[in-house]
């Protein structure tokens, strides 16, 4: 418990959200999440300890995670800050619930850089558009909408595969799946779908029912298995004995996302995955 009279000098409101302040017990320096806790606050101002809209408070040379934002907080545009409130809002508004903290640090870093990229005529390619797309639509809606936000406030045009990028801290903020999962989600994704396509030479119609039912259920999939969440699976033996082909190529893939994974694929999950596969060749059977 915080004592009733101990308060932090706050060095610097970043945001509506965030404010980096200095104080506590041991008079180091903080970074202090809660929402509207930089509202009407201003720099030198004090922020009492035990104020109810702290929801968390970042010592951060006690998380390496964090040493990335310090330049951040020092160089973050205002304005990014002011249309990453706006954002997070609207996710807020769409995903009533609590929010993952990182993502008042994470996206105006992202937007600022962005916006830096944009602006020095870099390129921004996301191979995983499609994908993320039709994994994340709502996510992907709320994304467009972000995109067409910053676009209007710093004047440069967001790509599409931008959307796709802020997408996933979207789908992060609601999910409290790290980013940087996500993406390696994806990279997985993509080489299981061009495994399926070699081994039983197929060619998937872009957006097609198939296509977006397997992507789903594999990114779903690796998700349940990174987090640990076992389901059950009561048609095992039924699968295994009547699905030998599709089992035999589901146990492939399952080597494939244990071993870019490090962590071992349950069976129930592989007979899941031979279910879809099983699904999606016999509807492909009958399209010929």
């Amino acid at each position: 418990m915080a004592r009733e009279n101990e308060q932090f000098q706050v060095l610097r409101v970043i945001g509506n959200n965030v404010v980096m302040v200095q104080g506590g017990k041991k008079s180091k320096e903080y970074v202090i999440i809660g929402k509207g806790i930089g509202f009407a606050l201003k720099d030198a101002g004090v922020i009492d300890a035990d104020d109810p809209r702290i929801e968390k408070l970042f010592r951060l040379e006690d998380r390496e995670e964090w040493s990335q934002y310090q330049i951040l907080l020092e160089d973050i545009d205002p304005k990014v800050m002011r249309i990453t409130d706006e954002i997070i809002s609207d996710i807020a508004r769409e995903f009533p619930g609590k929010l993952n903290d990182k993502i008042y640090l994470a996206l105006p870093s992202h937007i600022q850089f962005t916006i830096f990229r944009l602006r020095s005529g870099m390129d921004i390619v996301n191979p995983f558009l499609e994908e993320t797309r039709m994994t994340f639509p709502k996510e992907f809606e709320i994304a467009y909408k972000a995109a067409e936000k910053i676009s209007a406030e710093f004047e440069v045009r967001i790509p599409e595969d931008e959307v796709g990028f802020l997408t996933y801290h979207v789908y992060s903020a609601v999910s409290n799946v790290p980013v940087g999962q996500l993406v390696k989600a994806s990279n997985i994704v993509s080489d299981l779908m061009d495994m399926i396509r070699n081994e039983r030479n197929i060619i998937f119609e872009q957006g097609s029912m198939n296509h977006v039912r397997l992507m789903v259920h594999l990114r779903f999939s690796i998700e349940r298995i990174l987090q640990g969440s076992l389901i059950d699976n009561p048609f095992v033996k039924h699968i295994k004995k009547e699905y030998k082909d599709e089992y035999k190529l589901a146990l492939k893939m399952g080597k494939i996302m244990q071993g870019k994974l490090g962590v071992d694929v349950p069976e129930e999950e592989i007979c899941f995955l031979a279910m879809h596969l099983h699904r999606l060749f016999q509807t492909l059977e009958k399209n010929k």
